[in-house]
């Protein structure tokens, strides 16, 4: 039975896990969607899956569907998918090239703009500019396109400030996509980020990742031989990389920087993490499986992480980036979409095979989606009830559930 969303609210204790209805309650998923997924800003397409005009991509949130697409220009627009006539979808596709967004049911066309260009049996005195398609809110920095649907949305540039110059030497707008796939997990979106934010779960359920990167640990985990290790590596790569322009970010427990903030107040970081000796790539031997990327001098420049609620996370390593798209699916489910990306000129059978791209972050992202699954159904159960979070494991957790009550709230 649904309940009101105060009622979900007042289930809230602070430093626990939430509730069972926070994870199923169909009105609560309702206003997440208004709140949240369509007002804040949302990672919906990479610049190299358009690159020439006419080239779009149609992203979907909840009930609504967006075409972005590349203008004669140059320049980027979204609109919403459908026309001002009857209200019918225009692209049916996921993406495609087209000179013209036409209607497939009454032939209304309108321009790469969104402005009606044609339409048939109307008045003489119609007026065409006043029903061009709707248009969304769209920035396009560094390779990453962003879309809300708000009618006015919070203030972009910080984000674009903190993201652009960490993002700019991984080369996302000279990449392309060498391979993507699509998932349904059967878990409500907030579990799948709880479990991102958290490495607490990485020794039992990621081997292959704790080879390569140091999140595992923190001060209950440390010895003085792994703080030791920590430290000289830090130090060395963060001495590296600004002697070569790189900036390293904001960098805590081995890499599992603070994020989001505390008072719920950032939703978006950007870090650069050393990587453990002997691993240059999260690959799963660490040697590279591509040509380099970007701007990268050489190999050994750690791995780039960038994130924005509630939709974005990225690892870059030199030779390939690792970008993985949210979007819920009812209260129950949520779509995610992993990309593999290298240097455009790359060519596959002789740059670069699937076969060694893949396997790291296919392996940890559905072993991921295994421990949300899992947890989903566990919170389904009348035995459920929420314990308390790790303040020394789960400090991500705690601010995650800050900027998620803050947005469901109102916060800006």
């Amino acid at each position: 039975m649904a309940t009101s969303v105060d009622e979900v609210l007042d289930t809230y204790r602070d430093g626990h896990a939430l509730a069972r209805p926070f994870y199923t309650d169909p009105d609560l998923y309702t206003a997440e969607l208004d709140r949240i997924w369509y007002r804040d800003w949302l990672f919906a397409a990479l610049s190299c899956e358009i690159t020439r005009p006419g080239d779009y991509v149609v992203h979907k949130i909840g009930t609504e569907s967006v075409i972005i697409v590349r203008r004669e220009d140059g320049g980027v627009s979204a609109h919403h998918n459908v026309c001002r006539h009857r209200g019918s979808i225009i692209a049916t596709e996921s993406r495609g090239r087209a000179r013209s967004l036409t209607c497939p049911y009454h032939q209304w066309s309108y321009g790469l703009d969104g402005s009606l260009r044609s339409c048939r049996a109307v008045p003489d005195d119609f007026d065409k500019s006043a029903h061009g398609l709707r248009p969304v809110h769209v920035r396009e920095f560094d390779g990453l396109v962003y879309i809300s649907l708000a009618e006015e949305p919070v203030d972009f540039n910080p984000v674009q400030n903190a993201l652009g110059p960490m993002a700019r030497p991984q080369g996302l707008a000279a990449a392309k996509v060498a391979h993507s796939i699509d998932y349904e997990i059967a878990a409500n979106w907030k579990l799948v980020w709880e479990n991102n934010r958290e490495c607490f779960h990485c020794v039992a359920n990621h081997p292959q990742y704790v080879l390569a990167n140091y999140d595992r640990y923190d001060e209950i985990d440390l010895n003085d031989r792994i703080e030791r290790e920590i430290d000289e590596a830090t130090a060395r790569s963060q001495a590296k990389w600004a002697a070569c322009g790189l900036t390293a970010g904001e960098f805590a427990g081995g890499g599992l920087a603070q994020f989001p903030s505390p008072d719920g107040t950032i939703w978006y970081s950007a870090n650069r993490t050393a990587m453990v000796p002997g691993y240059l790539s999260e690959s799963m031997d660490g040697t590279p499986v591509a040509p380099l990327m970007g701007s990268y001098p050489d190999p050994d420049i750690g791995v780039l992480r960038l994130r924005t609620l509630p939709s974005f996370w990225h690892h870059g390593s030199c030779d390939h980036a690792v970008i993985t798209r949210l979007t819920p699916n009812g209260p129950r489910s949520t779509k995610a979409t992993v990309s593999w990306l290298v240097d455009a000129d790359a060519q596959p059978g002789t740059d670069y095979d699937l076969d060694r791209l893949l396997p790291f972050w296919q392996l940890t992202s559905e072993q991921d989606w295994l421990i949300c699954e899992r947890q989903q159904r566990g919170v389904e159960s009348r035995a459920y009830t929420p314990g308390p979070l790790s303040a020394a494991k789960e400090y991500n957790v705690v601010n995650f559930h800050a900027w998620y009550l803050r947005a469901l709230c109102g916060g800006a």
